[in-house]
């Protein structure tokens, strides 16, 4: 069985769809949203009808599934771990990391060669999810 991420974007799954799609590549599959459901939303929960309640997309092959949670505040919080897009080469590399830095992200570690991959960076995307992009992973 494979492990796959479950991001909660609070309230803000639909523009991160676009986001992913437009930046990294993503392929939007499945959308299922709150009113979409027989059940509707938990008791207790008063979640607009219109939010998501459990989408996936591929970004380089992987399933990354997203919903905007319960809350739907609009300021989702990321932390403790990082999702790594490994890059066809270089150029793709600081494309990717170029396309989520310029769009709001913040630099947590400038792209460049290292001992490791011939191109590595860490950027936290506008959303506040760590990415580490690489290409070109060199062998010891």
């Amino acid at each position: 069985m494979a492990i796959q991420p479950y991001l909660f974007f609070d309230g803000r799954t639909d523009e991160a769809l676009e986001f992913y799609r437009k930046h990294l590549g993503a392929e939007i599959g499945m959308v299922m949203r709150f009113k979409d459901s027989p059940d509707g939303p938990p008791p207790g929960y008063d979640v607009p009808p219109d939010k998501v309640m459990h989408s996936e997309m591929r970004i380089n092959g992987t399933l990354v599934m997203a919903s905007d949670g319960m809350q739907c505040g609009g300021k989702p919080s990321f932390s403790g771990f990082s999702l790594t897009y490994e890059a066809v080469d270089a150029a793709d590399a600081t494309r990717r990391y170029d396309a989520l830095v310029s769009s709001g992200g913040q630099v947590q570690m400038p792209l460049g060669e290292t001992f490791f991959a011939k191109a590595f960076g860490v950027v936290s995307d506008k959303f506040g999810v760590s990415w580490m992009v690489m290409a070109g992973t060199k062998q010891p």
